[in-house]
């Protein structure tokens, strides 16, 4: 069988292939097995400059703009960990000891760094936004939660609204109760304008019906970055991080939201939500397809995954079943299958990280071949076809580069 065999490709691009660029690589292959080079990119790089004739300074140019560009990188990180060094040496010498003593026994969560407010905006924020760090000089209030009366109706369908979202889902049942009681109904026209970007947030919205848009302010333009829709929660990173709203959102068609006030998320929410959220985040940045995207995209993303847990020589995905779910292994060890007439081949291998299931939904077909755990157990992030569209399907020409892996 062909190594072309199967790629959506036109025939003369396939000849392409086999006559043109396999003998190459097949040949830079065997050179870099060979030698086995500590740093394989560079000794690829310098490999083809010298096939294609190039004087050794050409090389060593792009070998020196490479390590330029990483030290340039490097730099960036110092002058940050510098100044941040500055700031708080600065702050300390203003410190006296029982105020430090109070410091070192206060534990302040560490807000990711794209989120964190401008020292001039610190400044303009209001005490409900800023003051929630609680210690024996700011004592922490009891809580007592809204009570906004609602018809059987309408508890029925705010609840079954929340179960969609996965801030909410999880809740306990006396928990769920109390959120379904401080929520307030919300209903925006088409064009209604319900979160200005910059401004300070006290509350976060929960869709139950219509689609909005989410709008950024990017290089002068304001330009859509997510649409959301039934089920989606949109305003909640002012309350998880005490910052401005990181977009303006803008009622697409009509519609139907609920409502709930920041100190009613504090007290039964938050918590979980953070530390759900930053574990995901975290992993994320450790995926190579995702970890390019802002803070905020990984976020949204981090709040549409879904975990399941698997054993040794469970079949995750099956050859030809129709997919819906795209995949990213948290823990664990996979393989792909793939059946070839009457032989079966071993054509991919998955670790921590490594992600599936793009094929079908990118290209609306069955499942290109089977994923069977190999570890002991294993444990995988999923997302939802329309997740996936929404949040992934800009990175459509990136995953399709995958197609061949599977053949």
């Amino acid at each position: 069988m062909s190594v072309v065999d199967g790629l959506p490709f036109a025939e003369e691009k396939k000849e392409y292939i086999l006559k043109v660029l396999d003998p190459i690589l097949e040949e830079m292959v065997s050179d870099v097995l060979t030698e086995m080079p500590k740093v394989p990119l560079d000794y690829m790089i310098n490999w083809l400059g010298k096939r294609a004739g190039l004087p050794a300074s050409a090389n060593a140019r792009i070998s020196i703009m490479q390590k330029n560009q990483m030290l340039k990188q490097e730099m960036k990180q110092l002058q940050g960990s510098l100044e941040e060094t500055s700031t708080a040496a600065g702050a300390g010498a203003t410190m006296d000891d029982e105020e430090e003593e109070e410091d070192d026994d206060d534990d302040v969560d560490e807000i990711p760094e794209s989120f964190k407010k401008s020292e001039e905006s610190m400044g303009r924020a209001r005490q409900s936004v800023s003051a929630e760090a609680y210690g024996t000089w700011n004592q922490k209030k009891a809580f007592t939660p809204p009570n906004h009366p609602k018809t059987d109706e309408q508890k029925t369908r705010l609840k079954t609204t929340l179960q969609k979202s996965f801030m909410f889902s999880a809740l306990e049942d006396k928990d769920m109760e109390v959120i379904l009681k401080a929520c307030l109904e919300c209903n925006f026209p088409a064009g209604t304008k319900v979160i200005n970007e910059g401004e300070d947030g006290d509350y976060l919205f929960v869709i139950e019906q219509g689609t909005l848009e989410c709008i950024k302010m990017i290089s002068g333009e304001n330009k859509v970055v997510k649409t959301v829709n039934t089920g989606d929660v949109f305003g909640e990173l002012s309350l998880l991080y005490n910052c401005p709203r990181a977009a303006s959102v803008v009622a697409k068609d009509a519609c139907v939201c609920w409502k709930l006030d920041r100190e009613s998320f504090n007290a039964i929410v938050k918590d979980a939500a953070v530390a759900r959220r930053n574990k995901y985040d975290a992993f994320l940045k450790s995926v190579s397809l995702i970890s390019s995207l802002e803070a905020y995209e990984r976020s949204q993303i981090a709040d549409a995954l879904h975990a399941e847990v698997f054993k040794k020589g469970d079949v995750i995905v099956k050859q030809d079943d129709p997919g819906d779910k795209f995949y990213i292994v948290e823990e664990g060890e996979l393989y792909a299958m793939k059946t070839m007439g009457s032989t079966e081949k071993r054509v991919m291998d998955y670790k921590v990280g490594d992600y599936f299931g793009e094929l079908a939904l990118l290209k609306n077909q069955p499942r290109a071949a089977s994923i069977i755990v190999e570890s002991d157990s294993a444990r995988v992030l999923y997302m939802t076809r329309l997740s996936f569209n929404k949040m992934l399907g800009p990175l459509a020409e990136i995953l399709s580069r995958n197609v061949s892996a599977y053949s």
